[in-house]
């Protein structure tokens, strides 16, 4: 096996918008021609959307986006921003009358880290989007992992600073990625 870079998977294109000052952000991964994806869904609260596609036995079998957010369930509103992006695009499911971007999206609780009041949004959703044009991913405190943290079990003020994570490989013909934001209870 391989380590790769994410960008050499192909259909896929990622970008990221931040409020540093917020505390928050989100990640947009981009895949127009559709791809197949699968999800695991952790934490009692899970802010989420779409989510629900990704299991095997839903009609549909390949999405176009996927929206890593701070803002817990506030930040959802990012997947408009996306949608809007994407139906521009003319990319999404064909219902006749235009097409739906099948987009999927989880939020991490980030609103004791910068202001609660700052919130991943369809504006930063698109920036994220047109950032994706560029497809030059950064790791760390960007994006969804700008309010993400770790070892909150003893406070706020006990906790440290995560982020997000991306990792590729590949063996043979076959190519994997994977794109974590690490925002734990406990410590890591």
């Amino acid at each position: 096996m391989e380590e790769i870079s994410i960008t050499e998977l192909p259909n896929v294109k990622i970008g990221s918008s931040e409020d540093f000052e917020g505390g928050t952000g989100c990640t947009v991964i981009l895949c127009e021609d559709g791809a197949p994806a699968g999800v695991d869904v952790r934490g009692g609260g899970p802010a989420s959307r779409e989510t629900q596609l990704l299991n095997p036995t839903m009609a549909m079998d390949k999405i176009n986006a996927v929206v890593l957010s701070g803002g817990s369930a506030f930040g959802l509103d990012a997947s408009g921003g996306v949608m809007s992006y994407l139906e521009s695009k003319g990319i999404g499911f064909d219902v006749g009358v235009t097409k739906v971007p099948i987009v999927c999206q989880s939020s991490i609780f980030d609103l004791t880290v910068g202001s609660m009041k700052k919130r991943p949004n369809f504006d930063m959703a698109v920036k994220a989007c047109e950032n994706a044009e560029i497809n030059m991913p950064e790791q760390g405190c960007y994006g969804a992992g700008v309010g993400a943290t770790v070892g909150k079990v003893l406070g706020m003020d006990r906790c440290t600073k995560s982020g997000i994570g991306i990792y590729a490989a590949k063996l043979g013909g076959l190519m994997v990625g994977a794109i974590v934001v690490v925002n734990a209870f406990g410590d890591i």
